[in-house]
């Protein structure tokens, strides 16, 4: 059975305790570079494509690995396409990736993030290994610290902000799992091909960017 956001709100969020611990850290002030776009290419793009991705989606690991490289050949870095990336975690580790990555300078969102998603079956489905220890090693070499890896991922801060905005996009634009992509304010559903993305650039120049 797929894992769809639906799913995730009503097994994995029973209710606003998600990392609740005994020890809760107090939320913190969320900075602007926390929320600040994390996007490639040319603002000024004709065609904008949001991908809504979840960093323990199979689907969203292949299509980073075999055909995002070609997007970004054939389309962000000819100015084409401004790519921009959105959180849609659909289980608790996947939104403790993506408070990680967000927590990162926000040069170091791109790298980590694939990193994370060519290495799915190191970190998230490494069979008897902690997933969460795992993630840590990555933020490691990212340049966060213990401490820093500790008070983010119990930041509810931090939590909220990532499901406030999942839960727009799931109002907007009834986006229910991953990946899914928005070609001009058009949803498309599942992992495209090179040339099924090309088609939705090219059908997405009849319609304005959305902001």
């Amino acid at each position: 059975m797929p894992i769809t956001r639906r799913l995730f709100l009503s097994t994995a969020l029973p209710a606003a305790t998600l990392f609740a611990t005994s020890l809760q850290t107090k939320a913190a002030t969320i900075s602007p570079s926390f929320s600040a776009p994390r996007a490639l290419g040319n603002p000024n793009a004709k065609v904008h494509v949001q991908e809504w991705f979840s960093l323990t989606c199979a689907h969203c690991g292949r299509f980073a690995q075999t055909v995002f490289p070609e997007i970004e050949k054939q389309y962000i870095n000819t100015g084409k396409v401004y790519y921009i990336f959105k959180d849609f975690p659909l289980d608790k580790i996947a939104l403790m990736a993506a408070i990680v990555a967000r927590s990162l300078p926000i040069e170091q969102y791109k790298p980590f993030v694939f990193a994370l998603l060519d290495n799915l079956e190191q970190w998230a489905f490494k069979e008897g290994a902690d997933p969460v220890k795992e993630l840590q090693k990555y933020a490691t070499l990212a340049g966060m610290n213990a401490s820093q890896f500790e008070q983010v991922t119990n930041d509810s801060a931090l939590r909220d902000a990532i499901l406030a905005e999942t839960k727009q996009a799931e109002e907007q634009y009834k986006i229910d799992s991953t990946p899914t992509f928005i070609f001009n304010g058009k949803p498309v559903v599942g992992e495209l091909t090179i040339e099924d993305f090309g088609k939705q650039v090219t059908n997405a120049l009849s319609r304005q960017p959305t902001p």
